[in-house]
């Protein structure tokens, strides 16, 4: 035997889970009638010390009873597996539908597909999506989303049957109205209550409570002929014909029903002169709902009363969403069409993931998704944002903006000086010409020439570089010093336009008194003289006059 998928059993004599889908059979020896324990597990694991344990305990039980959450909606039932002939046969679960007799469970159905423009529910829950799965005897109602405008397909109430659905879901054929009156579509029926009130039920008919006054409106244009009322309710006759206002009365057949009754109750069927049909199944009955109470926080409710067809309609404050049904209706089943809703913040996507962000150098640095809160976002290091800093949780529960980029810092190539060049010209992150940040770049100058500023820059994380790029100046280097003299002023370097001059020591003299001057090339205007012993020469004069 299959077992219906997803179902989680709890054993209710050991508190732990059972899985009877499969049973494992112990080494011991067991009398011919006994059966081996069942797989036992907690939380999804086996455990070993409590097969152990059960295992002399199981020798003479027959049955195991346990609490099974059956279908997507985890409907609680009482289930058992039996030790028949050495086996464990089941799960058998207790049917509500029958008389409370424990039945085998079957295989599910899921639901695949959901035809355009049909409602789908399931013991007052609407399916709004695909993939869900229904256990054996489900059965799914149906009807078009809006009653006289679609034409249904196929039959209202499908059932799952072991696995197959007893027939496929039905669809819904667009009538008069949506195909510009088109002969060969059904007629549309509009709907109209001036007075008491009406649900749609999920089946696809049309509640009424007792005593409201309702016009069927077969949607025809009379100038391809007239269509015809026709009904199965035994009262007998209805007041049909064409509207009377002018604006209508070549386009809508009207039937009515005043002060409506029980007897009411029966198809109502309007047909073209080509015999195209569509009809509506109309109910007439007293039901009244409970009375709603809303006990949930931030939750408001307004209901316009508690009889058949009567709203309840549920806000939540700003920040706040209503989570399921924001409108009910009070239906022929005298429940509610949804449960009370309720009232979830307001939260947009999570970003503090960084497969969230899908931008390897973005880092945030402040998240609060709900409602009003902000991401405020940075960059690593060496890195720039391209786009808003921060962006808020608007009410609509996106962002209120896209995610910025990081995008990286780069430096443009610094400006060579006149006379210089780069000692290192390439830098790492070095990128079409443009340098990342923390690259460092060194100059020199050529010939007669001193660098004036840093020799060395860095691109910062602002882009630009730590300093200005360095100017070459010419210069004239330091001449030296003549022997027995010395040079005037002293300095490492001299500008253009300087003056050098030569001062000798006490008893000697240069041949002339010379002046040096550093030339804008860098040069000096003559090369350093000598200063010459004038008391030898004096001596050498003085001997000769004698």
């Amino acid at each position: 035997m299959r077992l219906v998928e997803n179902i989680f059993f709890i054993c209710i004599i050991f508190k732990i889970s059972v899985s009877p889908a499969s049973t494992k059979l112990p080494q011991d020896d067991f009398s011919f009638d006994s059966c081996s324990p069942p797989q036992l597990a907690v939380n999804g694991s086996e455990t070993e010390a409590g097969e152990t344990r059960i295992k002399k305990e199981y020798s003479h039980v027959r049955e195991v009873k346990f609490s099974g959450s059956i279908g997507p909606l985890g409907e609680q039932r009482l289930c058992k597996i039996k030790c028949i002939a050495g086996q464990w046969v089941g799960p058998l679960c207790i049917d509500q539908t029958d008389n409370g007799r424990f039945q085998p469970l079957f295989r599910n159905c899921k639901l695949e597909y959901i035809n355009p423009h049909l409602l789908v529910t399931f013991r007052n829950v609407s399916i709004h999506n695909t993939g869900w799965t229904f256990p054996h005897a489900a059965k799914l109602h149906t009807r078009c989303s809006e009653l006289g405008l679609y034409k249904l397909l196929g039959t209202p109430t499908p059932q799952c049957q072991n696995g197959q659905w007893s027939s496929r879901l039905p669809s819904c054929v667009p009538t008069t109205i949506l195909t510009n009156f088109t002969e060969d579509a059904p007629p549309s029926i509009l709907i109209r209550i001036p007075s008491g009130s009406a649900s749609a039920e999920p089946g696809g008919e049309l509640a009424v409570f007792p005593g409201s006054t309702l016009h069927f409106e077969c949607i025809f244009s009379r100038r391809l002929g007239s269509p015809d009322w026709t009904w199965t309710s035994p009262l007998g006759q209805y007041l049909t014909g064409w509207a009377i206002a002018p604006e209508e009365r070549e386009w809508k057949y009207r039937l009515s029903i005043y002060y409506a009754k029980p007897q009411d109750t029966g198809t109502f069927t309007c047909a073209t002169p080509r015999g195209i049909t569509n009809s509506i199944n109309l109910v007439v009955i007293a039901v009244h709902c409970e009375p709603i109470s809303v006990s949930r926080m931030h939750l408001s409710v307004r209901v316009e009363g508690t009889r058949l067809g009567h709203k309840a309609t549920f806000q939540c404050p700003i920040g706040f969403v209503v989570s399921g049904e924001a409108n009910l209706t009070c239906q022929a089943s005298g429940k509610w069409s949804a449960p009370v809703p309720k009232c979830e913040l307001v939260k947009c996507p999570s970003l503090d993931l960084p497969e969230q962000l899908g931008e390897p150098h973005l880092q945030i640095e402040e998240h609060d998704n709900n409602y009003g809160g902000k991401a405020i976002f940075s960059c690593a290091w060496g890195y720039k944002l391209i786009g808003p800093p921060g962006i808020e949780c608007e009410l609509s529960g996106n962002w209120s903006g896209s995610l910025p980029k990081c995008v990286p810092i780069q430096c443009s190539p610094p400006v060579l000086p006149a006379n210089g060049h780069l000692i290192q010209s390439e830098a790492p992150g070095m990128d079409g010409g443009r340098y990342a940040v923390g690259s460092l770049v060194q100059f020199a100058c050529i010939g007669a020439h001193l660098l004036e500023g840093e020799a060395s820059i860095i691109c910062t994380e602002t882009g630009n570089w730590s300093h200005p790029p360095p100017f070459c100046r010419p210069k004239c280097s330091y001449a030296g010093e003549p022997e027995n003299g010395f040079t005037s002023p002293t300095k490492f370097a001299y500008d253009p336009g300087d003056e050098l001059q030569i001062i000798c020591n006490e008893g000697f003299a240069t041949d002339s008194d010379i002046i040096l001057t550093c030339l804008p090339d860098g040069k000096w205007s003559s090369s350093l003289p000598s200063c010459q012993n004038i008391t030898f020469s004096e001596d050498i004069i003085e001997s000769t006059k004698e």
